[in-house]
């Protein structure tokens, strides 16, 4: 892979960690039923996992393509 995909798969995971970490914080602090809230914390869980494995997919072969 090269250093350019590398890089936009980390920036990519990256930023969905970021999104959705900042969302599962105001889903929580919002003023909504206890369903709507696990509902949503989950599928925001589900993202968080897809971006962590991005990132660090991005993130090896960032380091294997020095």
């Amino acid at each position: 892979m090269s250093r350019r995909a590398a890089g936009i798969l980390l920036a990519a995971g990256t930023w969905t960690l970021f999104v959705w970490l900042t969302r599962i914080n105001n889903i929580l602090g919002d003023d909504r039923s206890t369903s709507f809230k696990v509902v949503h914390v989950v599928l925001a869980a589900v993202s968080v996992a897809l971006g962590f494995a991005v990132a660090w997919i991005g993130l090896r072969a960032w380091r294997q393509s020095t």
